[in-house]
């Protein structure tokens, strides 16, 4: 399986949608994941009961009323290997955060990069970035190139590198709502 995290609208239930029995039971399929298999959703509308085409067009559906907003994949980066996983943060002034945060985000080892609130006095941060490497010295490096050409050497910063791995899976939606 390959895990998959659906985002639904923030403070909403499911059931306040409307969503048919069809789409229920696809999102709860949803959450465990899609098969790793070339036609991931022929193998979901065979459990279901459904056609490869019903299974699309109620993704497509979901997704036009946003019911889901985002559709991707969790990666498990321990196992591919990635062991030296990396939450950058920066206290990046204000007036520099979006264009620094978009520029930042075009590296191709920044797998996300997100603005939050600083928590003053004792977190100054407010720029937050993950690299996965396979080695400490190579996200050392990366960290290291993107002061480099982004020209932030002299923002402070802090490379918090994961000690261990909790578990990782898509988001849950249905919570078990039942018809």
């Amino acid at each position: 399986m390959v895990a998959s995290t659906i985002m639904a609208r923030a403070n909403h239930k499911l059931s306040d949608f409307a969503v048919s029995d069809d789409e229920l039971a696809l999102l709860e399929a949803l959450c465990t994941g899609l098969p790793l298999d070339p036609r991931p959703y022929n193998v979901l509308g065979a459990r279901l009961g459904m056609s490869e085409a019903g299974v699309i067009s109620a993704l497509e559906s979901l997704i036009e009323r946003n019911i889901i907003r985002r559709f991707g994949v969790v990666v498990q980066h321990r196992r591919l290997g990635y062991t030296a996983n990396a939450m950058v943060v920066w206290d990046i002034p204000d007036e520099m955060v979006d264009e620094i945060g978009r520029r930042m985000g075009e590296f191709d080892f920044v797998t996300l990069c997100y603005q939050r609130p600083r928590r003053l006095p004792d977190w100054p941060y407010n720029l937050f970035c993950m690299v996965h490497g396979a080695k400490r010295e190579i996200v050392l490096s990366q960290v290291r190139e993107l002061a480099d050409k982004l020209g932030i050497n002299d923002i402070p910063n802090e490379v918090l590198f994961s000690n261990r791995q909790f578990k990782q899976r898509g988001a849950r939606y249905t919570n078990g709502e039942k018809r």
